[in-house]
């Protein structure tokens, strides 16, 4: 049996297992790169380790290792007071306000799991108190994840990134960024108005916990949840499906939290990395380090705790699953696969059985991996310039995470056991509709919208 079949067949397994066992697919990874590369490819170790993705680890560890810090200290907390203040406790808006939050999270370095482990519970919460569908709001927080999710400076911005870099593909890290922006802006729009966003207009946040029509009660309110959300090493933590801890927020209390100077340093430092990372081109894993590093000195007991909640087993699925696709491709396995592909003739047919792959694919397996994987499956008939790289490039990845609203994601597995007030069946089969209207039709809206204009 050739290597390249042998490496696809124990691609193959590593999907199937790390979907149906709870074992970290970075480590499957590691071990087929490991056995394939040594017993079918001819590699040694240390040609292998040669494929580890030593500097988006850096940066993996480096943002999470910063977003831990914002976290413990209050400041996500502190956005998302702001954002309800700033719409003036306007109903029709906190969905929008729940979906922009979780997009600068995620923009500035928080993992896609994390936000929404730490916004979903407190959206929720605002859902069942004013009356706002509880799938409405889940799915916005989902959407704002991963519409955020392509920054520059972001774990999926820098893992697209990387991986066409590597490759000498044509890059564009802004439109890989604003094309999943605004197709997630563009699905929420439309969730909006059909799951009842237009009875919301005109009703307010009261201090008696209930919505009314604006004309009703003039009165401005401030509404915030208190306390940062926690999480290993921190405080109490609240179990969620898929092993991230969720915050716990009160939504039911209406308070005022003072900025503390720690939290105005925490803002400048997320500044100051966006700076660095994009107007001077510093390495994002460097910067967000050091920064981390400087906001720790500061406070030094209170986040000592802090290095445990890097996201370590993102750290090892991101590291395994890189360093089995360069062992891929010393195989000749993604140009073995390319050319099959490219077989069948048509470079936009192509494209749409790509996409159709990730998101069927990341449905039930982790989006980061299988982003790495689809882009690199791409790199062969992307090369030959018969269609758009950057389009495909974006298409792919808005295919591989939009479909996270899945209940058998994280993303949405954690909307699931957050909902509050209602028939989790019944809710559950909701969720699981809507994802597998997502997966039909997300795919192929991408490739109509990414695809199709540049081959055009």
């Amino acid at each position: 049996m050739s290597p390249e079949i042998i490496s696809i067949i124990a691609l193959v397994v590593i999907f199937a297992i790390a979907t149906v066992l709870p074992i970290n697919m970075g480590a499957l990874a590691f071990v087929a790169a490991f056995l394939v590369g040594t017993l079918a490819v001819g590699m040694s170790t240390d040609d292998i380790v040669a494929g580890f993705p030593a500097e988006l680890v850096l940066t993996l560890i480096g943002v999470t290792y910063l977003f831990a810090i914002a976290q413990n200290n209050g400041t996500v907390d502190l956005l998302v007071r702001g954002a309800v203040r700033l719409v003036g406790g306007y109903i029709a808006l906190i969905p929008w306000v729940m979906f922009a939050v979780t997009a600068v999270l995620t923009a500035i370095g928080a993992l896609s799991p994390a936000a929404v482990a730490i916004i979903a519970p407190i959206a929720l919460g605002f859902a069942s108190r004013y009356g706002i569908n509880p799938l409405l709001m889940g799915m916005m927080v989902v959407h704002g994840a991963q519409g955020g999710g392509f920054s520059p400076i972001s774990v999926y911005g820098v893992t697209v990134n990387g991986v066409v870099e590597q490759n000498d593909l044509p890059s564009s890290p802004l439109t890989v960024f604003l094309g999943s922006l605004f197709f997630n802006i563009a699905i929420a729009l439309v969730l909006f108005f059909v799951l009842g966003g237009r009875g919301l207009i005109g009703r307010r946040v009261t201090d008696a916990g209930r919505g009314v029509a604006a004309d009703d009660h003039p009165d401005d309110v401030e509404v915030s949840g208190h306390g940062a959300a926690t999480g290993p090493g921190v405080g109490p933590d609240t179990a969620s499906p898929g092993g991230v801890a969720t915050s716990t927020v009160d939504t039911a209390t209406a308070t005022t939290t003072r900025v503390t100077p720690e939290q105005v340093l925490t803002l400048i430092g997320l500044v100051t990395l966006a700076v660095l990372a994009l107007a001077f081109d510093l390495d994002i894993g460097f910067v967000s380090i050091t920064i981390a590093t400087v906001l720790a000195l500061f406070s030094a007991a209170r986040h000592k705790g802090a290095v445990s909640q890097i996201s370590w087993s993102t750290v090892l699925l991101i590291g395994g699953v890189l360093t089995f696709v360069f062992v891929l491709q010393e195989a000749g396995t993604i140009d073995y696969v390319g050319e099959a592909v490219t077989g069948l003739g048509s470079p936009l047919l192509v494209a749409l059985l790509l996409a159709y792959i990730g998101g069927v694919v990341s449905a039930f397996a982790s989006s980061t991996a299988i982003i790495g994987v689809a882009i690199a499956l791409a790199v062969p008939f992307l090369m030959s310039g018969q269609i758009g790289a950057v389009g495909v490039v974006v298409a792919l990845s808005v295919a591989s995470t939009i479909v996270d609203v899945s209940p058998f994601s994280t993303n949405g597995a954690l909307v699931l056991a957050n909902a509050q007030d209602v028939d989790r069946d019944r809710f559950y089969k909701q969720m699981l509709g809507y994802s597998g209207i997502v997966v039909v039709a997300g795919p192929l809206l991408a490739w109509l919208v990414f695809v199709v204009p540049g081959w055009l």
